[in-house]
């Protein structure tokens, strides 16, 4: 950002800007670096809340996969039940065969195409016991359940993975954009620098931040959160990230508040959804404060801070706790 500087120094900057890019009439006036800037933050946010959106929706894709697995695992019990009553059947078929039983019954019963026409066929004979007879009519029930259940999982798998597919196409083309946008800034400053030294204007000096120091003093649940968090400084934002070596935002509040013992999504508005809201007069280090329509989340340190992984063109960072649009605060149980 160029806020602060001399009135000289804007001056010298937007004839910088103004230089690097072909003339335009004046209804297509350039941007200036901090409207650059300004377009820059808006395509993070708006990334912000596809990368929830992603992770929520894996999420979502892990939990159906886990109904579709339990789902199988509920029928096989039904599935042995069933095959031992058509073995019991078989037996029963070859000892009539032996004494001369019905065979044109037995017939109709061991050729039935499936376990709904078995099951039908069966209920006519009466060596088989109404026990037998319960467990395949219950057995062909739960396979109707089980077809009608496994069906509906399968088409929310298959509806989830297309979003899966939409969001990771959004997430490319914000993406690009901001890589445009960052271009569009170096290029501005390059000639500013310039400009500046032409000017015989002294640039503006950066100073290296010191490495942060041990972290904040704090006890409980709370304080395993905080330390955790505080050892991620400066790793790589990477979106979907949720550790070791890279996070974004909701997996690094996710892993810092795991490491307490506490279990919570990959997902900021799904965090949300599971801490108890509080007052910012309440907010104690450990606290998690949520951001940009919950699209953003990081974990307070105390002392009007917070510890995030803000975006794909920086790392795992210390902030002040107004750095967005403020949400809501939550406390993980």
């Amino acid at each position: 950002m160029f806020n602060g500087r001399t009135t000289l120094r804007t001056a010298i900057v937007a004839l910088a800007v103004a230089a690097i890019i072909a003339p335009a009439c004046a209804a297509n006036a350039d941007p200036t670096p901090e409207e650059i800037q300004a377009q820059i933050d808006k395509g993070n946010n708006q990334l912000e809340l596809v990368v929830e959106q992603y992770n929520k929706v894996n999420g979502d894709l892990e939990a159906t996969q886990a109904a579709i697995t339990k789902l199988q695992a509920d029928l096989a019990p039904l599935q042995a039940t069933m095959e031992a009553a058509q073995d019991t059947a078989s037996t029963l078929a070859v000892n009539a065969y032996k004494t001369g039983g019905n065979l044109g019954t037995w017939s109709l019963m061991l050729g039935a195409s499936s376990s709904g026409a078995f099951t039908d066929r069966v209920g006519t004979l009466n060596q088989i016991s109404h026990s037998q007879q319960r467990d395949l009519a219950a057995y062909g029930a739960a396979k109707n359940a089980f077809d009608t259940e496994r069906r509906r999982l399968a088409d929310t798998q298959a509806a989830q993975s297309q979003q899966k597919i939409d969001l990771e196409t959004r997430r490319k083309k914000i993406e690009g954009d901001i890589t445009r946008l960052d271009a569009l800034q170096a290029k501005a400053e390059a000639a500013a620098a310039a400009a500046a030294a032409a000017a015989k204007v002294k640039p503006k000096t950066t100073t290296t931040a010191a490495p942060p120091g041990p972290p904040p003093a704090v006890s409980g649940s709370a304080g395993k959160a905080v330390n955790y968090a505080w050892a991620q400084l400066g790793k790589r934002y990477v979106w979907g990230a949720a550790g070791p070596n890279t996070f974004d935002c909701s997996g690094l509040t996710m892993m810092a508040w795991k490491a307490a013992g506490v279990s919570l999504p990959h997902n900021a508005a799904q965090q949300w959804q599971k801490v108890r809201h509080i007052s910012r007069s309440q907010l104690a280090p450990g606290d998690l404060v949520f951001y940009n329509g919950l699209g953003h989340v990081g974990i307070y340190i105390g002392n009007n801070q917070i510890i995030h992984a803000p975006n794909s063109r920086t790392v795992v960072k210390i902030a002040p706790i107004d750095i967005d649009s403020l949400y809501g605060y939550g406390r993980p149980a």
